[in-house]
């Protein structure tokens, strides 16, 4: 099997396997709880919370622990908004965001709250002059993503945290698909809270973090107990935890060495698609992209049709976000960049990671222009095309 789909899950570092399993079997203990069973595990949970505090030049107390990064989105966005009212009740955010972010912005806007959605260009970036023309007096939140799951580009973030900063906003970005693939330095982003997950980054599903800069009011999303400082009530996923914390040392040691490794395998992968398909659109930013993926459209076919084609010779893709996957709408991303409905069905999504070889991306080469061919053979979009003289 030829796995191309990590963008949407990564598997677990066999290292980061061996740090958790204690906590799985004889370490069972409650980190709440008083004996040194239970001390073992609070340890080891502060031990995580220091290494990826430190991964991204936060303090250890600045680090919440979440079940994923869909929910640390939801605690920074809809927590803010809910302690803050008594200052106004308008964010801004972007149409391409994931939805994470989208939904919980219009659950906010069920709740009373306007929201501003910021458009892109044709390669996804959101510009920070729409940013500042956005900011009004009544303005509580702005949440822009770093970089985008589906085609890769990476927004000025720096530069639209310091457009807030300067006008008194909080700021929130879901960074959780630039973990290890760019710098996170949450002085130098200029944001007030970030979005992590673990399982992007050979960590275990279920597991996520939120950093929140001193000061910032956040109303919790969970009552119960006072574990997470009063920010997330529940029993804390040991376990995941120290996974977490175990694969954001592995990418101190080896994220620069990996992603100059995983780019040279996109930019290969780009290349080949691009000289070998015809009507073949790369999307997302030429140069301001993660190193991991690489996203067309597929003019003439339909992308179910190509992943399931491709599953059939043992390549794992996607057509836009593994969140979306279900549904039979068109990428909201792709559509708020531009792209027809007809173009944006014919969405294809490879994302590498550390395993992927180059002997892996010449095979993929090697079938995805036959799967493409054999594809347009059967699509009535590829006969009308013909017959317009498009192609």
């Amino acid at each position: 099997m030829i796995y191309l789909d990590h963008a949407a899950t990564t598997k677990v570092d066999p290292h980061v396997l061996a740090a958790m399993m204690p906590f799985l079997q004889n370490e069972y203990g409650n980190p709440s709880s008083l004996y040194q069973l239970a001390h073992r595990a609070r340890a080891a949970v502060e031990e995580a919370r220091e290494q990826i505090a430190r991964y991204i030049n936060a303090s250890p107390r600045q680090i919440i622990f979440t079940g994923c990064g869909s929910e640390a989105d939801n605690l920074a966005i809809k927590g803010s908004a809910w302690a803050n009212r008594d200052k106004g009740q308008h964010i801004i955010t972007s149409a391409i965001e994931h939805h994470a972010v989208l939904r919980s912005c219009q659950a906010l806007e069920k709740d009373g709250c306007e929201v501003t959605y910021l458009p892109v260009d044709s390669t996804g970036l959101v510009n920070p002059a729409q940013v500042a023309d956005a900011i009004r007096d009544d303005t509580i939140l702005v949440t822009i993503m770093h970089a985008n799951n589906e085609m890769g580009t990476i927004q000025p973030i720096a530069e639209i945290g310091a457009i807030c900063r300067e006008q008194g906003v909080l700021f929130h970005t879901d960074a959780v698909q630039s973990l290890g693939k760019l710098a996170l330095d949450v002085d130098g982003l200029n944001v007030d809270m970030l979005a992590l997950s673990g399982h992007k980054v050979y960590a275990p599903k279920g597991i996520g973090a939120l950093y929140i800069r001193r000061g910032v009011r956040l109303r919790s999303l969970l009552d119960g107990g006072a574990q997470e400082f009063k920010m997330r009530a529940g029993t804390e996923n040991v376990a995941g935890i120290v996974g977490f914390g175990k694969a954001v040392e592995l990418l101190e040691q080896r994220a620069t060495e990996d992603n100059q490794r995983i780019t040279a395998l996109r930019d290969r992968l780009i290349a080949g698609i691009q000289q070998n398909i015809a009507h073949v659109i790369l999307t997302g930013h030429p140069e301001e992209r993660l190193p991991h993926i690489a996203s067309f459209c597929i003019r003439y076919i339909e992308g179910e049709g190509i992943l399931l084609s491709l599953d059939i010779e043992d390549i794992c893709a996607s057509s836009g976000s593994a969140c979306s996957s279900g549904s039979l709408e068109p990428s909201h991303v792709l559509m708020a960049m531009g792209y027809s409905h007809e173009v944006a069905h014919g969405s294809l999504r490879l994302s590498l990671g550390r395993e992927n070889t180059e002997a892996e991306i010449d095979h993929v080469l090697e079938v995805l222009p036959g799967v493409v061919a054999r594809l347009r053979e059967m699509s009535p979009l590829w006969a009308d095309a013909q017959r317009r003289g498009e192609v």
